[in-house]
């Protein structure tokens, strides 16, 4: 290792201004091949940390864990390094020609992709797809393995329900700014299930008229998917875990919702949350107070109290009957219980100071310049953006 860290000190005392561009283009070539042949042993070695455990001594439940502590990289990409690292030791074949440096990197991606359809009619046809992988680029490569997975998975279709059943999989991994990213296989009911209350919501959505509102088809599944878990957290008999219902928990400076200063809100699982997310979420939610002291250590936990108690919402509910944004009928189980003027901000949490909106239209109304809504005479006035009145209309 010394000898390597040396290399790498003296790469970096050359001046590449000074080469030409032949000795620029050879380097770069040898260096491809070096960080490649390197990255294959560095998940020869990861596969060996797993292999041996050693990742517990510290505390660590995985391989993965204890990698993206002790190197600061992502959930996904460590627990797609070490799935990669233990695929490889299944596959001589591969590792052999990424040996003899015949495979790149991302060439042996796809194969070790190609394997997951079913590692063992993988080990029967691996030679024929590492001579595929030799001859084609990435891209052509990547449709032999597509084609090799179709015959693979025909042929696993007619092997009845449990070997689709085997394969089923889901991931969900925190990415940049707190966005998540879901990739998986579903069995053919569980997949069904999903599309059809997917479509449920979309066709529901269709028919309020809300079809042309800028959103891509691939928004308005998202948006749908975040419905469909959103109304089985609001449900009554869902099961407890860990002592409570499970909800969505965000932490909130007692400044942010006076007049969103006082640092960044933050959601239990995916982080700082922006801080008009939190108020918004703060309108119609449980709401604890946590004392702290100079050190961030808890000093007081008060009880949980919801702002909008179960009668009150009741009471809303019967009153308004679905979402009152002009124009929308989406009923009360996708509403939630709106304070015109916050309750952060001296509003009162009484039934005249309460408006059912969706959580997209409640979302617009919280949003910085967006929509306005006040009360005149009892009855909620929408404003556009730029101060105008939005007329109220019939649902379609």
């Amino acid at each position: 290792m010394s000898e390597l860290r040396s290399a790498i000190d003296a790469l970096r005392c050359e001046q590449l201004a000074e080469q030409p561009d032949a000795r620029i283009e050879e380097d770069l070539a040898e260096l491809q091949r070096a960080a490649e042949t390197l990255e294959v042993e560095r998940l020869r070695r990861l596969a060996e940390i797993e292999r041996r455990g050693i990742f517990q001594r510290d505390g660590h439940l995985s391989a993965a864990s204890w990698l993206a502590s002790a190197f600061k990289v992502s959930w996904g990409t460590a627990r797609e390094q070490v799935r990669v690292a233990k695929a490889l030791q299944e596959m001589p074949a591969t590792r052999q020609a990424l040996d003899d440096g015949e495979l790149s990197m991302s060439a042996m991606r796809v194969l070790v992709a190609a394997r997951d359809a079913d590692p063992s009619a993988f080990g029967r046809c691996e030679r024929e797809l590492v001579e595929a992988a030799r001859i084609h680029s990435v891209g052509d490569l990547q449709r032999v393995a597509s084609y090799w997975r179709q015959a693979v998975e025909r042929e696993r279709g007619l092997q009845g329900e449990d070997k689709l059943r085997e394969r089923r999989r889901l991931h969900a991994s925190l990415t940049f700014l707190g966005m998540v990213r879901l990739d998986g296989d579903l069995d053919p009911e569980t997949g069904e299930t999903l599309l059809t209350a997917l479509r449920a919501v979309l066709d529901a959505e269709s028919r309020s008229g809300h079809g042309s509102d800028g959103r891509t088809q691939a928004q308005r599944r998202a948006d749908a998917l975040g419905e469909i878990c959103r109304q089985w957290l609001d449900l009554a008999e869902r099961p407890s875990v860990g002592g409570e219902k499970p909800h969505v928990t965000v932490t909130i400076g007692v400044d942010v919702l006076r007049d969103g200063s006082g640092g960044p809100s933050e959601l239990d699982h995916v982080g700082p949350a922006d801080p008009g997310i939190a108020k918004r979420l703060a309108c119609d939610a449980s709401i604890m107070r946590v004392v702290m002291t100079g050190r961030s250590e808890p000093l007081d936990v008060g009880r949980r109290t919801p702002v909008v108690s179960p009668a009150m919402r009741r009471a809303v509910i019967a009153r308004d009957r679905h979402c009152r944004f002009p124009g929308c009928d989406r009923p009360h189980t996708w509403c939630d219980a709106h304070h015109v003027v916050h309750w952060a901000d001296g509003g009162p949490t009484a039934v005249a100071n309460l408006v059912l909106l969706c959580r997209r239209h409640h979302r617009l109304v919280h949003r910085t310049g967006g929509f306005h809504l006040e009360l005149a005479d009892g009855l909620p006035v929408f404003r556009r953006p730029d101060g105008s009145m939005l007329e109220e209309r019939a649902p379609p």
